[in-house]
């Protein structure tokens, strides 16, 4: 059965509410959790999942995605007929970029004609969570389903960031509302809605005969929630398969986040320095596969002032060195360093940010690269962080990538 199943991931995206990280590269590549990518997430759950013939359609500057799909994930065996394959956009329907989900896929329709495959895994690089694929394609045969929606339960005053959808007893959708203003709550729960989780389960041919028809439509705006979904419940069997629970191999956690903006990204980071993380990266059961370089051990070393190098609460990577500075509450990505009586608190630093002596640092994202001078402060006078750098709804300082301080 999983091997008739042909898996689209999709890794296009612009992710402009994430900048400045995206400025350089795609929302599916920026660094997460102190030594992965956020598609690093997506891809595990494939493999786990048994899922090894893997589509990646990119778009947006997708140099450092393609290089960390090439550098880790070059893992499957052409021989069996697996693959994870960067797919750039082909211009084989026009000249026209991706200019939605559905577009992204009609696009590369040529790839699901000659695919040996008779369903259709949709998936998004942009999400954190676990989850096993292959419960939900059982579901989605046992319900004889022509699509089959992966959805969760959200608060009602967050329904409106999803495609929100109703069911009857059989688990089948009668209704989908892409981000309503007024969304309908589930039965019997006033205070929660079932969302769309953007994961769907396609038959082949109703797939390629669907986005065919969708792509004729002048008024269509091409995009899985707003068209194709909404028209397909009327005419074809479409069920809504639960996240979370007791199904499929993976432990369950029902962790599931989109980490689309600043202050979305930074939560889901510090959901992993929780005493009991909302979602466990030291399980046995699933373990999160990404590329990692060869750096020495982490270590604390006595600064010149005396003080001991001290990390608490933190995630600290390979090749990290805190010399007589203390770290906090913090992720630290490979190669970082903080110097004496520097202090870093509730902040994460990516691969090779250099902390001078006596800095101070608080609700920071600084990114690759950054030499913080001696003696500088971020994160603790706003107006002066907006003045310089790029700063959050909730405060959240982001230095980007390369920024030389004057």
């Amino acid at each position: 059965m999983l091997h008739n199943v042909l898996t689209i991931l999709l890794a296009g995206g612009v992710g402009s509410r994430l900048h400045p990280l995206t400025r350089d590269r795609a929302k599916p590549a920026v660094p997460f959790g102190g030594k992965y990518r956020i598609i690093d997430f997506t891809l595990a759950n494939c493999l786990h999942s048994g899922m090894h013939r893997v589509l990646v359609l990119t778009q947006y500057k997708s140099h450092s995605l393609h290089k960390h799909l090439r550098d880790g994930w070059s893992i499957f065996n052409p021989e069996l007929g697996e693959y994870i394959t960067p797919v750039p956009p082909q211009m084989r329907k026009g000249e026209t970029w991706y200019s939605g989900t559905a577009d992204a896929i009609h696009q590369n329709l040529f790839l699901l004609e000659r695919a040996n495959a008779d369903t259709i895994l949709i998936l998004s690089g942009d999400h954190i969570y676990r989850m096993d694929y292959a419960a939900m394609l059982k579901f989605h045969h046992r319900h004889e389903a022509d699509v089959t929606i992966a959805c969760m339960k959200v608060g009602r005053g967050e329904a409106g960031q999803f495609g929100i959808i109703s069911i009857d007893d059989a688990q089948r959708i009668t209704a989908f509302a892409e981000k309503p203003a007024t969304p309908e709550t589930i039965p019997g729960d006033a205070g929660h809605c079932l969302a769309s989780m953007g994961i769907y389960l396609f038959s082949k041919q109703l797939l390629l005969d669907t986005l065919e028809t969708d792509h004729a439509k002048a008024d269509s705006s091409h995009d899985f929630g707003k068209d194709i979904l909404p028209a397909l419940i009327n005419t074809h069997r479409v069920c809504a398969y639960p996240f979370g629970g007791s199904s499929g191999r993976v432990s369950p956690d029902n962790y599931w986040r989109d980490v689309g903006t600043i202050d979305s990204y930074y939560e889901a980071n510090m959901d992993l320095l929780r005493p009991v993380p909302s979602l466990n990266l030291y399980q046995d059961d699933w373990p999160i596969r990404t590329y990692q370089s060869q750096p020495p051990p982490a270590r604390t070393v006595p600064g010149a002032s005396g003080n001991e190098g001290i990390s608490i609460n933190s995630i600290i990577a390979g090749g990290v060195i805190i010399a007589g500075g203390s770290v906090q509450h913090s992720i630290l990505f490979p190669r970082a360093y903080v110097g004496d009586e520097g202090v870093v608190r509730d902040s994460i630093l990516f691969e090779r940010v250099h902390v001078g002596d006596r800095v101070k640092l608080r609700n920071c994202i600084i990114d690759k690269g950054v030499q913080v001078p001696a003696g500088e402060t971020i994160g603790l006078d706003p107006a002066k962080d907006r003045a310089r750098f790029t700063l959050s709804t909730n405060g959240i300082v982001v230095v980007p990538k390369n920024y030389r301080f004057s």
